[in-house]
């Protein structure tokens, strides 16, 4: 399920970045793997666009100990996706998503395209599934969606409304503290979650035991809807919750 990435989302504030990225035009992903070992499918990654700029916001899990974040883009739409050729180097920053639990790249774009993330890990290169921007032709929609069930003690039941939007593939769900401290991390097909059961997970990204949630505790949760090419068709952003 790697091919599904996203995953969403952030230091839990999106910041307006207006950094447009620099293409490096010898620099192709082809090129760069060329006399290395890679791994294919190997970065969870998607991308979304942002609710009032517009700019392309791509997202990524690097585990622990990935170095070297690179960001690669075709030049429009319309081209092979498997073919490494037509990916070149766009030079940015990357910055940290929930307290870097997550990272991303920022940047503007006039066209649609296909993206791919790659990491450096115990020395070889890491390539996400191609991503599919769409912040054109389906904008991701920033809407609250999510209804929250406390029946159950400290274990609350999370809930949205299924493909809300259409192109639903898989959904990813976050829920972190008030410090955007992520404490899980987790894939469904369902368009459900209940903290913290893993019957209906299918991917989890949650490295340590997650905590208990203390009663009268505010905690965020975020969702993220998720097509096959992997590009985010909803976003619920840092909705906040009272433990009862």
């Amino acid at each position: 399920m790697r091919n599904f990435g996203f995953l969403l989302v952030f230091t839990l504030v999106f910041f307006s970045c207006e950094r447009g990225g620099n293409i490096s035009t010898d620099t192709t992903l082809a090129t760069d793997i060329s006399n290395t070992s890679f791994e294919l499918d190997a970065v969870i990654a998607c991308a979304a666009s942002e609710k009032n700029t517009g700019n392309i916001l791509i997202f990524f899990y690097p585990e622990s100990g990935a170095v070297n974040f690179k960001l690669y883009e075709t030049s429009t739409a319309d081209v092979d996706k498997n073919d490494f050729n037509a990916y070149k180097q766009v030079v940015l920053q990357n910055e940290a998503v929930f307290n870097g639990y997550l990272r991303r790249f920022s940047q503007k774009s006039t066209t649609e395209k296909w993206v791919i993330v790659t990491v450096e890990l115990d020395n070889e290169v890491k390539i996400s599934n191609p991503i599919r921007v769409k912040h054109l032709s389906k904008p991701t929609l920033w809407e609250d969606i999510i209804h929250i069930n406390q029946n159950a003690l400290g274990m609350p039941l999370f809930s949205w409304e299924d493909n809300f939007a259409g192109d639903n593939a898989i959904y990813f769900q976050v829920i972190s503290d008030q410090n955007n401290n992520l404490l899980t991390g987790t894939y469904t097909n369902a368009n459900k979650f209940q903290y913290y059961k893993l019957t209906n997970v299918v991917l989890n990204i949650t490295t340590e035991q997650p905590p208990i949630l203390v009663e009268g505790g505010s905690y965020n949760f975020t969702l993220m809807d998720v097509s096959a090419d992997n590009w985010v068709n909803v976003v619920t952003l840092n909705k906040t919750f009272i433990v009862e």
